[in-house]
């Protein structure tokens, strides 16, 4: 899929909720896409840290957006289960996800999500994914 068609699938598929965190697709291969998350006042809280449900949300749309990739198209899927660990607070720049997906099968799909600083490329936030293909 094109880089394009991916940014399009934002608009298409996500709730408006999901499109107001602003993700641009920066770059995609045969099963990764790597996503800009911008930091917003809206999105940040004491100390202007990007806030967790932020980086959550922004990785569970990235590996939607990979499998998407992986698959050549869209599929509706849901989240079974998305786990993860915060590993420093991220200030001052903005979040690049990066969504890999690890495995596809014909109902369940596994995939791991790694954040990073946009300046600094510490990651902030580690996550591992499980979907089901419906």
């Amino acid at each position: 899929m094109t880089l394009e068609a991916l940014q399009s699938a934002l608009a298409e598929y996500f709730a408006p909720w999901v499109q107001a965190l602003n993700l641009q697709v920066e770059d995609a291969c045969a099963s990764q896409v790597r996503l800009r998350l911008p930091v917003t006042p809206q999105l940040t809280r004491v100390g202007d840290m990007l806030c967790g449900q932020a980086m959550m949300a922004a990785a569970d749309t990235a590996m939607v957006l990979a499998l998407m990739q992986h698959l050549g198209e869209f599929r509706p899927m849901t989240t079974v289960q998305l786990g993860g660990q915060f590993m420093r607070p991220l200030a001052g720049q903005d979040a690049l996800v990066l969504a890999t997906v690890l495995r596809a099968g014909k109902s369940l799909a596994f995939g791991e999500i790694d954040i990073t600083g946009a300046n600094d490329g510490k990651s902030v936030y580690r996550a591992q994914t499980t979907y089901a293909l419906i």
